[in-house]
């Protein structure tokens, strides 16, 4: 048995970049789309936030199937604590007069987050041996 890093970096850059064109502060993202005039392209802006809206639905179900909302949560603290450790060490400068670099971080964590959620069953599998099995049918 082996760890898939590749799959895990995958799913997780899948999940970052899900984030980031969704939302993100330099405007070239979905809601910067939207914004720029809901009535131009109306239908395709429709059914890009229906998409984006059903990829964010898999993400959050796998994820919460799989570490659940306190994982989630643990995650995003891990997360939270490294930020913290970059900015104590000087590494990392983040100034109140200057959000963005705040906004990035957040939602490269929830990137992150929803990644690892999507990851969790092989990296429980390394770790433990143990298969994820989702709810079985009889027939």
């Amino acid at each position: 048995m082996r760890l898939s890093g590749v799959g895990i970096v995958v799913r997780v850059l899948a999940a970052v970049l899900l984030v980031l064109a969704t939302f993100n502060p330099s405007g070239v993202s979905y809601v910067g789309w939207v914004r720029g005039g809901f009535d131009d392209n109306l239908p395709l802006k429709v059914l890009a936030g229906l998409l984006l809206f059903v990829i964010y639905i898999i993400f959050l179900r796998a994820g919460l199937r799989s570490i659940g909302l306190l994982g989630k949560g643990l995650v995003l603290a891990v997360i939270g604590a490294f930020v913290w450790v970059l900015v104590s060490y000087g590494i990392l400068e983040i100034t109140p007069e200057d959000q963005n670099p705040i906004i990035w971080i957040a939602l490269i964590a929830i990137g992150i987050t929803l990644g690892i959620g999507l990851s969790w069953s092989i990296i429980r599998r390394f770790l433990t041996g143990q298969l994820d099995v989702d709810d079985v049918e009889s027939s």
